[in-house]
């Protein structure tokens, strides 16, 4: 056994399972009408309710001690405190910088980061406001129209899934584009739709080598330079986020316009440092520093607020406990608003790509389940597509539902049918429906006798399936911000009781590192004879049946 699973906290919990595993949530809520207030709690603009947990106070207390054992508070300090969490690449971990608010100083390496973090938000911020008052222009004079976001992973699903959750903040000239996957299809499909004398395009990748951005940009570069025919003007219709002044340059980017970030700001974790560029500009300044300033609240509220009153605390631990000790192998995110239909995916790497490990931070293997299959769609596509397995499937499937109190855009009755599904689907989770329910129900369809035996075994609903419930008064950059630092610091929780290193991601290298020497391969005459059998026949075939 692990240090972690022979801790007292750890078999205290799991001898608890066994007395909680027959309770059912109808009777807890029937026993205790107390119980809503007791588990729920409002944070940063978010009202969190998560009653309809499989949980008793008993339970709460003794994750709580879980993370006290583990060192969650220590952890917490520092990281907040610049020190180098992030072991494996000896870095710091400091998004948190990024949308620092207070005056005190965050110190990396015995510099204070925070001037340098200022003065490229400063720059972005002047870039910003220029492009969307028309002051910077394209190379005929015209205001530009439509801004394309060249990147991949953190650097192109942040900027999206921003983007797309808050249009309604949107600057009404500009047309945001995302480009990521390097299939050729969503980057000339992108590029059909823009008028050169007109477009901005934003290059985002670090090192300015990433395979699949440097192609796309590439792709992009020569479109330009087909219609527009000079390489001067490329200086005004591409700008780079990156740390590659050479390369930059090279590519025609004055480097002036090059948005730098450094290397304690984890891909998936840079939508507040320049990687946001797009959203800044599509913002604008006032609403962008919303957006920082919700996230700085939740910081605040994480670092400063104890265990028990502790929205990712409490949110990070409920995932400990359905995962390690319930057998919950993966976790839903159901949005009942339209703008957050990128959201799940922008989870999928927040989570996976930090807890997905197997080794802890002592390099030995785990002996326990980390990191959840995160998955999901807006909550009402769900109802009519997967639900059905998570009402009556025999998985534990652990869920959030997140949804808006108000909806200013939406006429009625849009918005009184999104929220009695909302609720509705939260209360049939967790109370199910029993079989004395059921043949009630069937009596009174008039369908009575054998044909009641026979359909009533289907119409079971057994609940007791956990739900989280996320309520916001309104999405707005402020709340949205709150909302994703909620979800990075749930993460860092479950990382910090698992000991792992929720910030590498060594697991993406060796896919990249295979695929530049069968690049190679592709190209050149012959069989393929260098791989297993299995890849041998599937590149052979591919060479013999592509047209190229």
């Amino acid at each position: 056994m692990s240090k972690l699973t022979s801790s007292p906290a750890w078999l205290a919990l799991a001898e608890h399972s066994k007395e909680v595993a027959p309770l059912h949530m109808r009777d807890l809520f029937h026993n205790d009408p107390q119980r809503f207030e007791k588990f729920s709690l409002e944070s940063g603009g978010l009202f969190f309710d998560y009653s309809k947990n499989r949980i008793t106070e008993k339970t709460m207390e003794l994750l709580l001690n879980l993370a006290r054992e583990s060192g969650l508070q220590k952890r917490i300090e520092r990281m907040f405190s610049g020190e180098k969490i992030n072991v494996t690449e000896d870095r710091a971990v400091l998004h948190i910088a990024l949308r620092n608010l207070d005056k005190n100083p965050i110190m990396v390496d015995g510099e204070d980061v925070m001037p340098k973090v200022n003065a490229v938000k400063e720059k972005m911020f002047k870039f910003s406001d220029e492009i969307r008052s028309g002051e910077r222009v394209g190379y005929t004079g015209k205001a530009f129209t439509d801004i394309v976001n060249i990147g991949i992973g953190g650097s192109d699903l942040g900027p999206v899934m921003v983007c797309n959750a808050l249009k309604d903040f949107g600057h009404q000239r500009l047309t945001m584009h995302f480009v990521s996957t390097v299939d050729g299809d969503q980057v000339m499909s992108t590029l059909k739709k823009l008028n050169p004398e007109t477009t901005l395009f934003i290059i985002a990748s670090k090192t300015f080598t990433t395979q699949e951005t440097i192609t796309n940009a590439r792709t992009a570069r020569k479109w330009f330079l087909d219609r527009v025919g000079n390489e001067a003007h490329i200086a005004k219709h591409f700008v780079a986020v990156s740390t590659n002044a050479k390369s930059v340059a090279e590519f025609g980017i004055d480097t002036d316009n090059m948005f730098e970030f450094w290397d304690w700001v984890g891909g998936r974790y840079s939508l507040w440092s320049a990687i946001g560029l797009p959203i800044a500009i599509y913002l604008g300044k006032h609403d962008y520093q919303d957006l920082l300033h919700g996230a700085y609240t939740m910081d605040e509220h994480f670092k400063n607020k104890p265990f028990e009153q502790n929205l990712p605390v409490i949110m990070g631990m409920l995932g400990v406990w359905y995962i390690n000790f319930f057998g919950a192998a993966t976790h839903l995110i159901s949005p009942y608003n339209q703008s957050l239909h990128r959201f799940p995916a922008y989870l999928q790497q927040l989570d996976m790509e930090s807890n997905g490990k197997t080794v802890d931070l002592n390099g030995q293997r785990v002996d326990y389940s980390t990191g959840p299959v995160v998955w999901g769609d807006a909550g009402i596509n769900g109802q009519h597509a997967y639900y059905q397995m998570l009402h009556q499937g025999s998985q534990m499937v652990p869920i959030d539902f997140i949804a808006s109190v108000e909806h200013p855009e939406i006429p009625e009755p849009h918005s009184t049918i999104l929220m009695a599904n909302f609720f509705a689907q939260t209360e049939a989770f967790m109370r199910g429906k029993n079989e004395t329910e059921v043949r009630a129900e069937l009596t009174k369809a008039g369908i009575t006798g054998e044909a009641q035996d026979a359909l009533t075994p289907h119409k079971i609903f057994e609940g007791n399936r956990p739900t989280n419930s996320i309520l916001i008064q309104r999405l707005t950059p402020r709340r949205l911000g709150a909302l994703i630092a909620l979800y990075e610091h749930k993460i860092m929780v479950q990382g910090t009781v698992w000991n792992i290193n929720s910030y590498d991601q060594w697991g993406v290298e060796l896919g990249k590192q295979l695929a530049k020497a069968i690049e190679g391969e592709l190209t050149t005459p012959g069989l393929t004879s260098t791989h297993d059998a299995s890849t041998n026949g599937l590149i052979n075939y591919y060479k013999r049946n592509n047209p190229r």
